[in-house]
């Protein structure tokens, strides 16, 4: 599989990832413009945008890229004096392990857009709908509880098990629950549930934002609104599979480089009197070893 054809796996899969570019490459490096690269959310690299030294800068500016979902121009250089030109609004990294090449890098985040699941095929839930898809979000329709990597869910039915949807939203980290529903009966279903206070906050009934709505185009604008609200203001996500999250992505210090680097399977490691050492390339490593006697 390419990495063209990998990419597309994961936007099916709606993982996040960042596709790196090397623009630009001064010797002596081992990338050359054009090398490409696939980074996940564990700090997993496929593809080739330089050696371990450079792949470490890389790694760690890409989950930053990924947690900001902002695309970056990566200047990396080695520490010293170089003739490389200047790019106005790159951010740059001193890397004092590269060999005296410098490159660019463009990292641009893949983060898969909110997924609306909406509830019932009233006239609000259609409307909702097509406008949910022409603001770039996926849209699925589903009243059988399947919540997994939900940005939102809207219960737009008018009736059904309201309640025990809910239920299983919030259970499944849902972080936008909305019901149509009046304030009168939206208060008796949450009441009906015994909602924790951050449950409740995160239940929105009578849905949307007020401003005046009566159609059913109008309320399904009021919720399209509080969405991008909800996105923009509040950071809104869908709850965040364990096995991939930032949180689980551990970082270190090279004790010879100082770089900071991202631990992952195939980070250098050495292990003296007990303790786990990450360093950014085989050179530091042998450095560290040769003066503390490791092995």
């Amino acid at each position: 599989m390419d990495l063209k054809e990998r990419a597309a796996q994961l936007v099916r899969d709606r993982r996040p990832f960042v596709h790196a570019t090397v623009v630009r490459a001064q010797p002596p490096t081992s990338s050359h413009t054009g090398d490409e690269a696939i980074l996940l959310q564990d700090g997993t690299i496929e593809g080739f945008v330089g050696g371990q030294c450079a792949q470490n800068s890389v790694r760690t500016a890409a989950l930053g890229v990924l947690e900001r979902n902002e695309s970056v121009l990566l200047r990396v250089l080695p520490d010293g004096a170089v003739q490389f030109p200047e790019t106005p609004g790159a951010s740059v990294v001193v890397n004092p392990c590269l060999s005296g090449g410098a490159m660019e890098i463009f990292l641009e985040p893949q983060v898969p857009p909110p997924l609306v699941r909406i509830c019932g095929t009233t006239p609000i839930a259609q409307c909702l709908a097509g406008i949910a898809e022409l603001l770039g979000f996926t849209v699925e329709h589903d009243d059988a509880g399947q919540f997994s990597g939900t940005t939102a869910v809207v219960l737009a039915g008018h009736g059904g098990p309201e309640a025990e949807v809910i239920r299983a939203a919030l259970d499944a980290g849902v972080g936008y629950v909305g019901l149509v529903a009046s304030r009168t009966r939206g208060g008796a279903i949450l009441d009906m549930l015994g909602l924790t206070e951050s449950e409740r906050a995160r239940v929105h009934t009578p849905v949307g934002l007020d401003i005046g709505a009566r159609t059913s185009a109008e309320i399904a604008v009021s919720i399209a609104a509080e969405l991008v609200q909800q996105l923009r203001r509040a950071g809104l996500r869908a709850p965040e599979d364990g096995s991939a999250s930032r949180a689980a992505v551990a970082e270190a210090v090279d004790p010879v480089c100082g770089m900071r680097i991202v631990v992952g399977p195939d980070t250098v490691h050495l292990r003296r009197d007990g303790h786990d050492f990450w360093f950014c390339g085989p050179g530091c490593r042998a450095s560290f070893a040769q003066e503390t006697g490791a092995v």
